[in-house]
């Protein structure tokens, strides 16, 4: 990784329903704002600009930190499905590590409609109808269920078919979301659900239930990434660093083995992480703390198995034997992740980075997970990319 690069300053509003929330460009200046306060930092100071949404017009990012101020700051827009925000966050941390800059800003936000993630463009070739192609080949496609529970609820059917994984299962994943997000006042939902209700809850797509697919959501997070001789010449904090990193796209396993699984991204996480591990030095088994790309339950699930948090075969039982909570292995998404805190698709990796940077600093107060020191983030997009990122405390 060369130089240390170090994360000065997190920031995030609350991720509301559609409809709910500031329209994006207040979302995100306010995020913004929140990330430079945090670090204690004057925006004429950050060098570059990376700022990542899906749903929104062309120069959404300078609309939003217009509004933060007229610097003449390079303000790049990034668009990565839902592995936008972590794709900002890989290309300030770039630029800072390459010594092109001394000092970045990673934007992310969403303003999103009610309802299922649908198709903008139709008058042109959808960039995911290569994976629709290999789904409908190994599952059909049902005209009546979102597209994206179709992908994902395929992909734990291959579980369930491989290793014989009870549904319960994935229903206690969604348990264990809505009790971590009970504790964080930035998540949608706050309630607490049963098995029962997870269960009950109308079926979206075999094995899906409503509960167990994550919510459309608005909002905004940021992060300041600079060099360490940055920070202590404008008097940073220089507790977390960025320790390894690392993005991926599909492989051509992807659509060769023939595995849902596959299609939805398992080779992607499991390739970046391993070269995070590789590059940090660290073992999967070391990591106490995770925010994990839990769009649906199923996703958490195979997830489990890609990140090396559960051997091949192991992440049911991993489930089962709550090592995936508080006093278990590793305590994932503490924040309650994406199918309780929401997943405004811009804001998510960066909403990911702002819970790791508290939970490494100390800060995260009822959800704190104790004696953390490492951080694992994944966050992951259909068409697809996904980035890995390690978290270092040397505090």
């Amino acid at each position: 990784m060369g130089e240390r690069v170090i994360v000065a300053g997190v920031g995030m509003i609350p991720f509301t329903k559609p409809g709910a929330s500031d329209p994006y460009h207040l979302m995100g200046e306010k995020a913004a704002r929140a990330a430079l306060e945090d670090a204690g930092l004057n925006y004429k100071k950050v060098q570059q600009a990376y700022v990542g949404y899906v749903y929104g017009d062309s120069t959404a990012g300078q609309a939003a930190l217009y509004g933060v101020g007229l610097s003449g700051v390079p303000i790049f827009n990034v668009n990565n499905y839902c592995s936008t925000g972590s794709s900002a966050l890989f290309l300030a941390r770039q630029a800072v590590q390459s010594g092109s800059v001394d000092c970045a800003l990673a934007l992310g936000f969403e303003q999103m409609t009610p309802g299922a993630l649908g198709i903008i463009f139709e008058d042109r070739p959808n960039p995911l109808m290569r994976f629709y192609e290999e789904m409908e080949s190994l599952q059909g496609f049902d005209e009546s269920s979102p597209w994206a529970a179709q992908f994902f609820g395929g992909a734990g059917l291959e579980h369930i078919k491989e290793y014989g994984t009870s549904t319960n299962t994935l229903a206690k994943i969604k348990v264990k979301a809505s009790k971590h997000a009970a504790k964080n006042p930035f998540a949608i939902f706050n309630k607490e659900v049963t098995e029962e209700e997870v269960m009950n809850s109308p079926m979206i797509f075999n094995p899906l239930t409503r509960l167990q697919c994550c919510p459309p959501s608005c909002g905004a997070a940021a992060a300041i990434i600079c060099t360490e001789g940055f920070a202590k010449a404008n008097n940073l904090n220089i507790d977390i660093a960025i320790a390894a990193q690392s993005m991926t796209t599909d492989y051509s396993t992807t659509f060769e083995d023939h595995d849902m699984r596959k299609v939805v991204g398992y080779d992607m996480a499991k390739e970046a992480a391993q070269a995070v591990y590789e590059a940090s030095g660290i073992s999967p088994k070391d990591i106490k703390v995770c925010e994990l790309h839990d769009c649906f339950t199923t996703n958490e699930l195979i997830s489990y198995e890609a990140l090396g948090l559960a051997d091949e075969g192991e992440a049911e039982k991993f489930v089962v034997d709550e090592q995936n909570t508080y006093g278990g292995q590793c305590v994932t998404n503490p924040s309650g992740g994406l199918l309780s805190k929401g997943h405004p698709l811009g804001a998510t990796g960066l909403a990911q980075c702002y819970e790791l940077v508290n939970q490494l600093r100390g800060n995260a107060g009822v959800r704190q997970v104790p004696d953390v020191k490492l951080g694992l983030q994944h966050n992951l997009g259909l068409g697809g990319a996904c980035v890995v990122t390690l978290y270092q405390s040397t505090n």
